[in-house]
């Protein structure tokens, strides 16, 4: 240990060895039925990835069939990689949702446009000119770019909620 360093804050690495096993043992289950929703696939679907090595079975608190968290998150990141942008330019952005032109509302200034970029509808207000400029129209192929300040994160349960 060194003197210029608090106790409390030296950790041998043994501890952070117990420490991230005992996170590990902690991960969240999900049933098959709640994986299947978020993943837009049929409980069978789960099913037949977890006896054919694709998800690792697990048992939830109550001894039902589920699937770990983390593995089921990064399982619907290889699944969710959307087509490439055909017009793709430099940008800072990195949200970037490929899809189909579904809904165009527009007057004489301002118009609505909507998109379906796989399971999401992404929509976005623009002005009339711009959508007659891009040449958007219903079932076009178009990027939406999402480029925000501020995001939100909910979950149904949180440590501290007041």
């Amino acid at each position: 240990m060194t003197d210029d360093v608090p106790h409390s804050v030296v950790r041998s690495k043994e501890a952070l060895v117990d420490a991230n096993a005992d996170y590990n043992r902690r991960m969240p289950s999900i049933r098959v039925s709640e994986a299947a929703s978020f993943l837009g696939v049929s409980d069978d679907t789960i099913r037949r990835w977890t006896e054919n090595g694709s998800l690792t079975p697990v048992k939830d608190d109550a001894g039902r069939l589920a699937v770990d968290g983390l593995e089921l998150a990064r399982h619907a990141q290889k699944l969710a990689q959307l087509p490439d942008d055909p017009h793709r330019t430099g940008s800072s952005a990195r949200n970037r949702f490929v899809g189909l032109v579904t809904g165009i509302t527009m007057d004489t200034v301002m118009a609505q446009v909507e998109l379906q970029c796989g399971p999401f509808r992404v929509v976005s207000l623009m002005s009339s000119e711009a959508v007659r400029e891009l040449g958007l129209e219903l079932g076009s192929v178009a990027t939406a770019v999402v480029k925000a300040t501020t995001v939100i994160i909910e979950t149904r349960q949180g440590k501290g909620s007041a």
